[in-house]
């Protein structure tokens, strides 16, 4: 309440003239604010709808059945959507699942777009190496995200051990941090490839990020929860070919062959595809490269002009 209150004083200086448009991407606090505000100003409200609540609450919240934890993220969800005038949603499978909630607000799909620095050259492959102490020959599997359950990057390692029998030099570099980080440390250990998985933090977006994508022989991903699974196209755009699961927002990014190589949801198939990459490498060049030209799609400036297109349409409104 007090973080509201600290938020619509500070809008109490702002002169509702100079806005058409107010912009949310978060709940919570900075949804009502929001909410709030539009009233106060007279202009429209929109949000961007980010996360797929019912597929996180239950790691979270453990002590309450799952399916109660659904029901009341969706009515939370719908709560919230139709306080909006509009509601932009990064792929076509949330709009569909915002629908069956009962959400009928009018939305738009607008996938987040790359910055221009996803599509720079960044240091040299042994810099990265080198400051992490990986192996100069060892081939690299990279993930990048939130160390947290829904990531499902329990999955990943569950794999390591049916690549580490054809490529026992392979290390699982994971970066990022978040709530289940240790649990995961643990589960490392107890899978017996601790040694093979190296954790290495969180990374500036401004360049280290960019390293680790480069330095990576293979960026793997198994998230089922993903609202759009960018990081899927910032790997792409640095040119490093990606396994992955399709799954949810995933399914709408990912094409079979440009930049990626999609895996059947077991670690059987995912762990074949992984050691067909690490085998072949001149597929693995060829791979990379398609998926340069194919991120080219998610370019900000790109999604920059559907943004304000949609801007414009909604405050003649």
């Amino acid at each position: 309440i007090m973080r509201y209150r600290h938020v619509m004083a500070l809008a109490c200086g702002l002169n509702p003239r100079r806005f058409d448009i107010i912009h949310v991407h978060t709940p919570f606090i900075a949804h009502y604010a929001g909410i709030a505000l539009g009233k106060r100003f007279g202009i429209p409200v929109v949000a961007t709808y980010h996360t797929l609540f019912e597929e996180y609450l239950h790691h979270y919240v453990r002590w309450l059945p799952r399916r109660w934890l659904r029901f009341a993220a969706r009515r939370f969800s719908v709560h919230q959507c139709h306080q909006l005038d509009a509601l932009i949603v990064p792929s076509r499978i949330i709009a569909d699942t915002l629908q069956r909630y009962g959400v009928r607000t009018a939305s738009r799909v607008i996938s987040t777009g790359l910055a221009p620095e996803m599509f720079a050259q960044p240091t040299s492959e042994a810099d990265f190496r080198q400051r992490y102490g990986l192996p100069a020959k060892a081939p690299l599997l990279l993930f990048v995200g939130r160390a947290a359950f829904e990531k499902n990057i329990r999955f990943l390692i569950d794999m390591l051990p049916g690549v580490l029998a054809k490529h026992p030099q392979t290390r699982l570099v994971i970066t990022g941090e978040g709530p289940a980080l240790e649990a995961i440390k643990r589960y490392a250990h107890h899978t017996g490839v601790a040694e093979a998985v190296v954790f290495i933090g969180y990374l500036e977006r401004s360049g280290p990020l960019q390293d680790a994508y480069r330095a990576a022989d293979v960026f793997v991903f198994a998230s089922r929860t993903e609202t759009q699974g960018l990081v899927l196209l910032e790997a792409m755009a640095l040119g490093t070919p990606v396994v992955s699961t399709a799954v949810m927002g995933t399914r709408e990014v990912l094409v079979d062959g440009e930049g990626c190589l999609i895996a059947d949801d077991n670690q059987q198939g995912f762990t074949r595809k992984v050691n067909q990459l690490l085998s072949h490498a001149p597929q693995r060049i060829a791979l990379g490269a398609r998926g340069q030209a194919y991120a080219g799609q998610w370019h900000e400036d790109i999604k920059t002009a559907e943004l304000v297109a949609f801007y414009k349409q909604l405050a003649r409104h």
